[in-house]
């Protein structure tokens, strides 16, 4: 339960015209709570279909994939092959009801499945009226991610999939299966599954992909499909009612209007469903620009939710394409910036940097991986006839052929390979990223450095920020090297919740132990850091950057930190001024990624082994250093690439104090790429403490 300060905090961030909109929401849930029972009831077709009551039939088709003709094996390709024997291993799995999800591998989630349940902490949640209940509470609801997660039912369309491919009923008959058992387990407005918009449209995005792959196969009969609409009017008018406004407008105000938009869409004789399209379409087409600055960031500040919306506003642009109703060519243009961004960050190689929340969410199970950036790049490849955004895919991917038909593949390869592929460094002035780099992106040596020198989040919660102004991360030889540690938790653990949104878990300076920002819960900040860059040099072989952030003006001792990255070749300096007029505890943290094997080599100079290379970190002199991997106390050390998953790592701590004015100068230098290189034999180095 949320205190009285946290809603003091909240309730400090709104307008006068968001409060009473929340007052009069309240009044509607409470009103709602006495009709729940009344609106179970299941109607007559009639109540929810335009005309005469019978479906007429889909708006439009998600797939032209014949039916069983098993095409990826007819081919000479053996990723084909691959493709279909992977989705078909997955589907199998998910009829006997065993799922992947965050930190759970083949969980069993029961016969028939057991949906209002959180499944890591075998707690089942409370079904009693939605809106009652604080999905924030994992005492009394579990953890919410891990209820909602198995009720997006991403695993339907893998199903469908598999069926289309196949010729198999039995995956077919999975779908219905499921969807009979949710239908019968989650009565409309009672339990954690009708509490959150965003899952609602997630769940109507995913009802439309699957059914649709499975229609020609008759598993639906006449009641079943009549339960199915009736609860899709009911998803719909739920989340039109109650779309997220003021300060929390963000991706769920996106996944909410994508799912009504798709779903209105396609099941077009609904009624009211051209009153929900159009406004849902409206919704979308302003929230593309107002959650997108102009260079194609989202403005959450996190690399997870851009990949994130990005897919909705994907999905919502194809339902919009195949059923006669565009979007303008500014909302496919703003699109088109939103893949570029994506793009020019992947050509460092490996993982994505991890600025921000993220917490493994995505909106179609079109491939083996969902959140491969690569594989939807793919997909920006075909959408826009982009070589650059080909080249950064590396190849064709499966989710082109799912999204955008079977005679995708011909005109991926028809895009012709892009003239350059040197990596140039590049300024996103607009969110405040900076890339240094030099190299072409696909060769081995290649060297990326992004630096953040934006805002803390969006809007007035900023809600999925971290404290992370001047951070930068480094990839070298196509890996990662100096990471942003990611998030790894929400709600379970608050204490790692509150680590990893920290300062300190950031490659930037912490002064007197304080973060930057100031958390005031989970998903809210108060003051805040501002950021801005000062300089920006680019050149061939990298170049400069300077920004400075405003985060320690609040002291006793006002401070600002000012610093500048220099890259010059295969050598990155970065220069540290504490710009203040008294003693300042001083932390210069470096966190190196985990497969990164790390061994002292002189005081204040480490060797750094990754991908049969070597870098070699030097610490400013005047520095105290300390390395943690794996410190439960204090924690450091660590490093999560998804939600509920954490490794240990090796973190550097140069600690030092500053009386007025101080500089720390630090340098990293990269050696060359070797084929030869010992690096399994390095790798059972362990780090040692200083």
């Amino acid at each position: 339960m949320q205190t009285l300060n946290w809603y003091y905090r909240r309730l400090k961030v709104m307008s006068s015209g968001e409060i009473a909109w929340r007052i009069r929401s309240s009044l509607r849930d409470r009103a709602d709570w006495i009709l729940v029972g009344h609106r179970q009831r299941i109607r007559k077709s009639s109540a929810y279909l335009n005309g005469d009551g019978k479906y007429k039939g889909p708006g439009f088709r998600v797939s032209n994939q014949a039916i069983g003709d098993k095409i990826w094996l007819k081919t000479n390709d053996d990723v084909d092959k691959r493709w279909y024997d992977s989705l078909l291993a997955r589907a199998e799995r998910i009829t006997e009801h065993r799922l992947d999800f965050f930190d759970m591998k083949d969980k069993y989630l029961g016969d028939p499945i057991i949906w209002n349940r959180d499944h890591k902490r075998d707690q089942d949640t409370p079904m009693t009226y939605c809106a009652s209940l604080d999905y924030r509470d994992v005492e009394e609801t579990g953890d919410c991610k891990f209820v909602w997660e198995p009720n997006r039912h991403h695993q339907l369309v893998v199903l469908g999939r598999a069926w289309r491919l196949s010729g198999d009923i039995r995956f077919a008959s999975a779908v219905a299966e499921q969807l009979d058992s949710w239908l019968k387990q989650n009565p409309y407005g009672v339990g954690m599954n009708w509490r959150n918009g965003l899952e609602l449209g997630i769940r109507l995005i995913n009802w439309v992909w699957a059914l649709d792959l499975i229609n020609e196969s008759g598993v639906i009969d006449e009641l079943l499909q009549h339960r199915i609409l009736d609860s899709i009017s009911r998803h719909i008018w739920e989340i039109d009612r109650k779309y997220s406004r003021g300060s929390s407008v963000n991706n769920h105000l996106i996944g909410e209007a994508a799912g009504v938009f798709v779903a209105a869409s396609y099941f077009g004789n609904l009624r009211n469903a051209s009153r929900w399209q159009a406004k849902s379409r409206a919704i979308l087409n302003l929230e593309i620009r107002n959650q997108t600055f102009p260079d194609g960031c989202n403005m959450e500040q996190s690399v997870g939710y851009h990949l994130f919306v990005l897919q909705f506003f994907v999905a919502a642009g194809i339902a919009a394409r195949a059923s006669g109703q565009d979007f303008p060519e500014s909302y496919w243009s703003r699109l088109e910036k939103m893949f570029e961004f994506l793009g020019v960050l992947s050509e460092g190689g490996e993982a994505l940097p991890a600025f921000g929340d993220g917490d493994d969410g995505y909106v179609l199970d079109i491939g083996n991986d969902s959140r491969n950036v690569r594989e939807w790049l793919a997909v920006g490849a075909v959408l826009f006839e982009r070589s650059d955004f080909k080249a950064w895919a590396g190849g064709y991917a499966e989710p082109v052929e799912w999204l955008l038909g079977k005679h995708a593949r011909q005109s991926f390869k028809t895009i012709p390979e892009p003239q350059n592929k040197t990596s140039t460094s590049r300024a996103f002035k607009d969110s405040g990223y900076y890339l240094l780099q030099r190299g072409e992106f696909e060769s081995p040596d290649r060297i990326s450095v992004v630096f953040d020198c934006g805002p803390l989040g969006m809007g007035a919660l900023a809600g999925h920020g971290h404290a992370d102004a001047l951070s930068f991360t480094l990839r070298a030889f196509g890996r990662d090297v100096l990471v942003d540690p990611g998030t790894y938790d929400y709600f379970s653990y608050p204490k790692w919740r509150e680590y990893f949104r920290s300062t300190r878990a950031h490659n930037t300076v912490v002064i007197d132990g304080r973060d930057q920002s100031e958390m005031l819960g989970l998903f809210l900040w108060g003051r805040r850091a501002k950021a801005e860059c000062l300089s920006w040099q680019p050149s061939d072989v990298g170049g400069k950057v300077i920004g400075e952030h405003n985060g320690y003006m609040n002291l006793d001792d006002p401070v600002t930190h000012k610093r500048m990255l220099d890259l010059d070749g295969q050598e990155l300096v970065i220069r540290d001024d504490i710009i203040a007029r008294g003693k300042h505890k001083i932390e210069v943290f470096f966190h190196l990624a985990e497969h990164c094997v790390v061994n002292p080599a002189g005081r204040n100079r480490y060797l750094v082994y990754v991908n049969s290379g070597t870098i070699e970190i030097e610490l400013d002199s005047s520095l105290q250093v300390e390395s943690f991997n794996g410190s439960k106390d204090p924690i450091c050390g660590w490093v999560s690439r998804g939600y509920h998953q954490k490794e240990a790592s090796t973190t550097l701590v140069g600690r030092c104090t500053g009386n007025g004015n101080t500089c720390l100068v630090n340098r990293i230098t990269t050696g060359k790429f070797s084929t030869d290189f010992p690096y399994d034999a390095v790798q059972k180095i362990r780090n040692l403490k200083v």
